[in-house]
């Protein structure tokens, strides 16, 4: 079923989620870009066939309507030109029209605009059908659920008695998101879906039977290995876009949102009560996530919800450790003496030649603002931390295992994944470098570790050339701040260590920040590029090696000059009379008095909101 009667976009028929005229849905579409050449507008060519520069012809329709015409033995052509850019595009329009009847071949039928332009934006609707669907639920062993009920057991005693107060006090929490209608003592036993026994399964109507999110998937998976001949590639989709033949492949949405006119659907419902920052105090309906998005999308935000409610907790206790330390401030002996100018602890010179002693008493405010984070309260608070990471851990497997049984996703067999179009066109130009005799053995071979050298030699190079800008980054902050801090000892007289040890850590630690957001962008692009060297053979294969490289290459970024601070500074000093110089005249810098924990505290602080406002708030929101 191919129909090409579709006009306008797909927004035309029921805000385009059914094909024009019927009720049929469209579950998936393919977006194209076309332009039409002379060829196809002109009608230079109505008595005979247009012979094309690249050796192929093309015959107009006029042609056989008029052909009979003309005199006998006589033969009517027109030679016309072809662009580099218009074979291509007849290259793409031959690969699309194979593609779509395969698509129809395979059971889907296809709702395709007319290209009334000369270039625009096509759009291609596709529909599964009922058997289309039955068929692929089986083939992918999706579980649905079965006429079979069985009852859930219900807590007793103090335990539910304990749960329906908290629920009672959770509920202005909770998001007013419509509950199903099934019973919740009782769950149907689901199973992997097979046609032979149809009527074992809870079909109340063929329609709504799979959900959108599950008839999209099936599409997707038939789009994944419809094989296009002309594209010189066995499989799909992915290919074809890579290739400049489809622009975009996609699901569409259920709706509309914003309006307040819209019917309440689903996406509606989601951006309600889950998707904008006016609910943020809500817990998350995350079984419409899971219902809109799939399994991988619902638990991910299962996983980011826990996270987030384990760290009201963490906070808390962090905010008391902190209480303490102002309340205890008083009462705290070694910065009581620091701050005693009666005791008149003279100090050795900052720095060589030019600087003079100075007195203890001078660091006060920094030791007394160290307290505020480094008292015994903070022994508590580290064991603390320890052990909330471990029972972090165990309740989101607790957790897991509960949304593993509720969503039926016990028992799924790993799925065999496609290679990567990159993969197969990699395979292709090694079977092409093959002499004919060899085509057969070379159509069985697939890479090897010898193909695989050159990108794992340049990534082994690569990533620790990055490593070493990252500390030679680090190792230029650390010259700045020497240099920076003997400047201004030598020509700021009436100021105290104190307060150049501050000026100094603030604006090297915004220093540093700059350095890290600028480097997170520029490794992120280099992990892609380094992972798509390597050619991955599939999708899961290059997520797993790219979020290797990416968690590599940032974590030293944004930790190296953190890991400095904590624990290198004021290590490598040396002693009067015997200090440790970077440069001749550069002395290693040291801690303050207090220590350096005020120092990190200062670094942590700018780097994290930092990277907070900036990189996640900027980036991440702003500009989309």
């Amino acid at each position: 079923y191919l129909d090409g009667n579709g006009n306008g976009n797909p927004t035309d028929s029921k805000n385009g989620l059914y094909f024009s005229g019927s009720r049929k849905k469209v579950d998936y579409v393919l977006v194209y870009h076309y332009r039409k050449h002379s060829t196809q507008q002109s009608t230079l060519y109505s008595h005979g066939p247009a012979v094309i520069s690249n050796g192929n012809s093309v015959i107009n329709p006029e042609v056989n309507k008029n052909h009979e015409q003309a005199l006998p033995g006589t033969q009517q052509t027109a030679v016309i030109d072809l662009t580099p850019q218009d074979s291509l595009e007849d290259d793409r329009r031959r690969h699309r029209e194979e593609f779509e009847k395969n698509l129809v071949d395979a059971g889907l039928e296809l709702e395709k605009d007319k290209e009334t332009k000369n270039q625009g934006t096509g759009f291609v609707r596709i529909h599964a059908p009922w058997h289309v669907l039955c068929r692929e639920a089986e083939f992918l062993k999706i579980k649905v659920s079965t006429k079979k009920v069985y009852e859930l057991k219900q807590e007793g005693g103090i335990l539910a008695v304990l749960q329906s107060i908290w629920h009672l006090a959770t509920k202005p929490l909770q998001p007013k998101v419509p509950q199903p209608e099934k019973n919740t003592h009782t769950k149907h036993l689901s199973c992997a879906f097979s046609r032979e026994k149809m009527h074992l399964f809870d079909i109340k109507d063929k329609e709504t039977f799979f959900d959108n999110a599950t008839r999209s998937r099936i599409v997707h998976e038939i789009l994944k290995r419809t094989s296009c001949t002309r594209a010189k590639y066995s499989m799909g989709i992915t290919t074809l876009i890579a290739n400049g033949v489809y622009d975009s492949a996609y699901p569409l949405h259920d709706g509309g949102y914003e309006s307040e006119t819209t019917e309440l659907n689903e996406r509606k419902l989601l951006f309600r009560e889950w998707a904008r920052y006016g609910v943020f105090y809500k817990y998350q309906p995350i079984n419409l996530v899971r219902k809109y998005f799939g399994e991988k999308i619902g638990l991910y935000f299962a996983w980011l919800g826990l996270y987030t409610e384990l760290l009201i907790p963490a906070s808390v206790v962090g905010i008391i450790v902190f209480l303490y330390g102002c309340l205890t401030l008083d009462t705290n002996i070694p910065s009581s003496e620091m701050c005693d100018r009666h005791k008149n602890f003279t100090m050795c010179p900052l720095c060589d030649k030019s600087c003079d002693y100075w007195d203890l008493s001078t660091a006060c405010d920094t030791a007394r603002a160290s307290h505020l984070f480094d008292n015994p309260a903070t022994v508590f608070f580290s064991v603390f931390m320890a052990l909330w990471a471990t029972m972090f851990l165990e309740n989101w497997k607790r957790r897991q295992m509960r949304l593993n049984y509720y969503w039926d996703l016990t028992g799924l067999e790993e799925e065999e994944e496609h290679p990567r179009p990159e993969y197969e066109n990699k395979l292709i130009q090694k079977k092409l470098r093959r002499d004919k005799k060899k085509k057969k053995e070379a159509e069985k071979e697939k890479l090897t570790w010898r193909d695989r050298i050159p990108g794992y030699f340049v990534n082994f190079v690569s990533i620790l050339f990055m490593i070493g800008v990252t500390f030679s980054a680090v190792f230029g902050v650390i010259v700045y701040r020497i240099t920076t801090a003997a400047a201004m000892a030598v020509s700021s007289e009436g100021s105290t260590g104190a307060n150049i040890r501050v000026t100094v850590t603030a604006t090297a630690v915004i220093i540093n920040l700059v350095v890290i957001l600028i480097l997170d962008e520029i490794y992120g692009a280099v992990a892609k590029w380094l992972t798509e060297i390597e050619v991955p053979k599939t999708e899961k294969t290059f997520e797993e090696r790219l979020i290797l490289k990416a968690f590599l290459l940032k974590f030293v970024n944004s930790y190296a000059p953190i890991f400095y601070v904590a624990f290198f500074k004021g290590r490598f000093v040396g002693r009067p009379g015997d200090y440790v110089y970077l440069y001749q005249g550069y002395r290693m810098e040291e801690c303050a008095p207090g220590g350096c924990l005020m120092e990190l505290c200062i670094q942590l602080s700018i780097i994290m909101l930092g990277k907070q406002m900036i990189q996640n708030n900027l980036f991440e929101i702003g500009i989309p």
